[in-house]
Order: structure tokens, then C-alpha cells, then sequence
């Protein structure tokens, strides 16, 4: 079919989904896109959120904590740090992801004392682990720390 694209998406442990997308919504770390057929070459970093593809088959959503999408003509790649299906995603998924992203910002406080750049980067990537609960109805503990 001449409108679709080949999408991949991989992440360290395993091939979650291998299809024919029509488009592919990508949360990209300088902005949300959208990528179809006969897309520009491009390579962009990922932050947390929801990855939205539309295909012949129907609408599926993962989740993914960030990593890199390769995008070209005719095919997506999309290989992620950590991915789920978004129905498999549960609370308790979720909040081990906020966790995680709260310990490595106090390490980044720890350890980059005077140096923004570290920490801005935990504190953005805490940022945007929360937004995405918040976009797909997870919740967060109201004590979340401030950067």
C-alpha cells in the first residue's frame, strides 16, 4: 500500500510491534510530530510519552520513557529506552517509572552541584514522566519534589 510505512518499535527487551502504519505520533524531545509516508530523513531523540500509530489494522499506543526514532521514506523505527503497550501500562508500572526518574534527579543534585545542566535534564525528564501519567490517567504522588 503506497501510503503506509514500515513501523518498528524496539525496545531493549523486545519487539513490541512490527506493522503497516498509515501515520506514526511521535513525542520527540524538541516536540511532538507526526510522521507518514515519504517523511523527510530524520533522527530525533524521544522524551516520555505516548507513541500513537494509525494503521489499516486500527489505532495502537505505547508508552516509552525516550530513545531515538529513525524516520525516512519509507519506513519508522522507533527504538526506546523502555516501551509498553499502553494497556499494559498500570499504576504500579507507572509509579516505578516516576521513581526512577525522582532518584536520578536527586543524584543529579547530589552530584552536579553548581552545574544546572545535569540537573535541569533530570528535572525535565521528572517533568515529563508526570505529563505523561497525566495524558494517559495515571496519577502521581502529590509530593513530587521541585528541582
Amino acid at each position: 500500500m503506497a501510503d503506509t510505512v514500515q513501523f518498528d518499535l524496539v525496545s531493549p527487551e523486545r519487539l513490541l510491534a512490527s506493522v503497516e502504519a498509515i501515520e506514526v505520533q511521535i513525542p520527540g524531545t524538541d516536540g511532538d510530530m507526526t510522521a507518514m509516508a515519504n517523511h523527510a530523513p530524520l533522527i530525533t531523540t524521544l522524551r516520555p510519552g505516548v507513541v500513537r500509530v494509525s494503521g489499516p489494522e486500527g489505532d495502537k499506543e505505547y508508552v516509552v520513557t525516550g530513545g531515538f526514532a529513525e524516520i525516512n521514506a519509507d519506513s519508522i523505527s522507533v527504538l526506546a529506552e523502555r516501551a509498553l503497550s499502553r494497556e499494559d501500562m498500570t499504576q504500579d508500572e507507572f509509579q516505578k517509572m516516576v521513581d526512577e526518574a525522582t532518584d536520578r534527579l536527586a543524584k543529579a543534585q547530589e552530584t552536579f552541584v553548581n552545574e544546572p545542566g545535569p540537573v535541569d535534564d533530570a528535572a525535565k525528564l521528572l517533568s515529563d514522566m508526570v505529563a505523561m501519567g497525566d495524558q494517559i490517567g495515571l496519577s502521581t504522588p502529590s509530593k513530587v519534589p521541585a528541582p
